[in-house]
């Protein structure tokens, strides 16, 4: 590996990190406070707008989203020098990877090797796919390879890789014993990545909610202009990854100068490096949130209050200056969507509602599959043990990788089609829209299972004989399957016009070159003393360019799919003016 500093971080570099996560926190928080302030608003007017009768047609499940745990050995290239070595691995469910150094020692409850959350990881399966990684990380001259000995080790063929890469944290290289181990492994690991990247996108809370747009706002200002992935992870996670993206090319020029190692020896030592610098900011960063939530939940609890109480005086604000926002921007929007929008929107909705609706298609089959199976089963020996081992597999389908990789692969297989369509419009979060599909589909075959489970228990008693219960579990297959085409049809139209949204607005408001003072200064005392920081100009002026750029989306959807298939009411309309920003919630 070549020599790296005796230690990762001195003490003026500690000292130094504490500073910019400080900064980082000064500028992000006052923010952040003011956004607690809108999403409230938001949460508050939801409530009390008319409610769509018909709404969802399936039973939402209360089990969480998690990842079925999966254990079992892999090798693991480990150590100064790296050497493969034998391990015992844990995949847990909320995302964690654990390594024992035998499986003995995680029964007995022994300590790990080493542990890591999964956010913000990338899964390679090809060996050579991983060394062209380290050699772009940092290109060796003329005869490097040959001089790195310590990296032999990973120039040797290896069977059924598992590369775990990420672009500030240390590389992790997993061997399985098998190709269906292997594969076991990659889905399970697919999915933690992804079940931790999206934990905020998953939340409607007014915090969650505020937290994003803060980000959002926080890099815009920055010149950030495009949709991004800035935002998958936990909130800590997300700060964290921002400050490191910042520190990031000093990061590495000053690592790679202090490093005696070359070529692919010194991209891991450097990679090492980083995840030392990682870990201290995510510690900082998360100190400081912590250390932020008693304020935050204070300020919730009194925003609601005030809110509550003056929001029919807030919302007179807000139309007001929206109207005069409107004047202004109106004709500049008009000109700005007709030239650069227009031309492109049918493409990028085809797109879209292809992505879509064939990872719902993908989960209607599943569903038909594990239904028709129960029923087969019932059939055969209606009070089994095989029975009820049926039933509770097919109550795990939303939560099993093999299965619902079916679905998942449909999300990702319209992928490069569409981030071309996207790119002119400096949309670069393929990976939150790719993620947010697959999240849609598992949402769905919960519901959709949960209710025919729930149903299926109302219906079948003691008193029916094999065929009387399946006649009526058959009636509960068709009830459902009417209910997850209702559901279906949607999500499809929430899931397309939210990503129309995230891939436009932020290109259409750089393009505007929309300038803002902000009427409330950043005050760090009583939030409320500064009249409503519910309505910032810069928040309205958002939601007028949203609103009236979803006229243009709603417009084009209903000439793609007929306003027969629009199924929402105009009270959603206008919430999802005011909120569709919030991507795939």
């Amino acid at each position: 590996m070549g020599v790296r500093p005796s230690s990762p971080l001195d003490k003026r570099q500690q000292q130094q990190l504490r500073g910019q996560v400080d900064g980082l926190l000064r500028a992000f928080l006052p923010c952040y406070r003011r956004q607690l302030a809108a999403a409230m608003l938001r949460q508050i007017s939801r409530e009390l707008e008319p409610q769509e009768p018909a709404g969802c047609q399936l039973s939402h499940t209360k089990k969480l989203p998690r990842v079925r745990e999966h254990q079992g050995p892999l090798t693991l290239l480990w150590g100064h020098p790296p050497q493969w070595q034998p391990t015992f691995c844990v995949l847990r469910g909320d995302g964690r990877l654990e390594w024992f150094s035998r499986k003995e020692e995680y029964e007995s409850g022994g300590r790990t090797l080493g542990s890591t959350a999964l956010t913000g990881y990338t899964l390679l399966t090809s060996q050579r796919e991983y060394l062209c990684l380290l050699d772009d990380l940092c290109p060796s001259s003329s005869g490097d390879l040959a001089q790195e000995e310590p990296l032999r080790v990973l120039e040797e063929p290896v069977n059924f890789p598992l590369f775990l890469v990420h672009p500030f944290r240390a590389h992790l290289c997993f061997c399985a014993h098998t190709r269906g181990a292997q594969r076991a492994w990659r889905l399970g690991l697919q999915g933690a990545i992804r079940l931790r990247a999206t934990v905020l996108q998953r939340s409607r809370a007014p915090a969650a909610c505020a937290f994003l747009d803060t980000v959002q706002l926080y890099r815009r200002r920055r010149g950030f202009a495009g949709g991004d992935d800035a935002t998958l992870g936990s909130d800590a996670e997300v700060l964290s990854a921002e400050l490191m993206r910042e520190l990031l090319p000093a990061l590495r020029a000053q690592t790679l100068r202090s490093l005696r190692s070359t070529g692919r020896a010194r991209a891991r030592a450097c990679s090492e490096f980083l995840d030392a610098v990682h870990a201290a900011v995510l510690a900082r960063v998360s100190a400081g949130l912590r250390a932020f939530q008693p304020e935050k939940d204070a300020l919730l609890a009194k925003l609601e209050r005030t809110v509550r109480a003056e929001l029919e005086q807030i919302l007179q604000q807000r139309a007001q200056r929206a109207r005069r926002l409107e004047a202004e921007i109106r004709d500049p929007l008009e000109a700005c969507l007709c030239r650069m929008v227009d031309p492109q929107l049918p493409q990028i909705i085809h797109a879209l509602l292809s992505l879509v609706e064939a990872t719902l298609q993908a989960v209607r089959t599943l569903l038909i599959r594990g239904m028709d199976r129960l029923s087969h089963h019932l059939r055969k020996n209606p009070s089994g043990t095989r029975l009820r081992r049926e039933v509770y597999e097919f109550g795990e389908i939303p939560w099993d990788p093999e299965l619902m990789q079916a679905c998942y692969r449909e999300a990702e297989r319209n992928r490069s089609h569409l981030a071309q369509l996207a790119e002119p419009f400096g949309f670069l979060g393929m990976q939150s829209l790719v993620f947010g599909a697959q999240d849609l589909a598992q949402q769905l075959m919960a519901a959709a299972v949960t209710t025919f489970l729930q149903l299926a228990d109302k219906c079948l008693t003691s008193t029916l004989d094999c065929d009387q219960a399946a006649e009526q579990l058959e009636k509960v297959r068709g009830l459902v399957l009417k209910k997850l085409t209702s559901d279906s049809e949607t999500s499809r139209w929430r899931f397309t016009r939210d990503w129309l949204l995230g891939i436009f607005w932020p290109f259409v408001w750089s393009q505007l070159g929309v300038s803002y003072n902000s009427e409330q200064p950043e005050v760090d005392g009583d939030i409320l003393a500064v009249g409503s920081q519910a309505l910032t100009t810069e928040g309205v002026c958002r939601d007028v360019i949203q609103g009236l750029l979803l006229q243009r989306v709603d417009r084009e959807l209903n000439k793609i799919l007929g306003a027969s298939d629009r199924t929402r009411s105009p009270a959603e309309d206008q919430e999802r003016a005011r909120d569709g920003h919030h991507f795939y919630r």
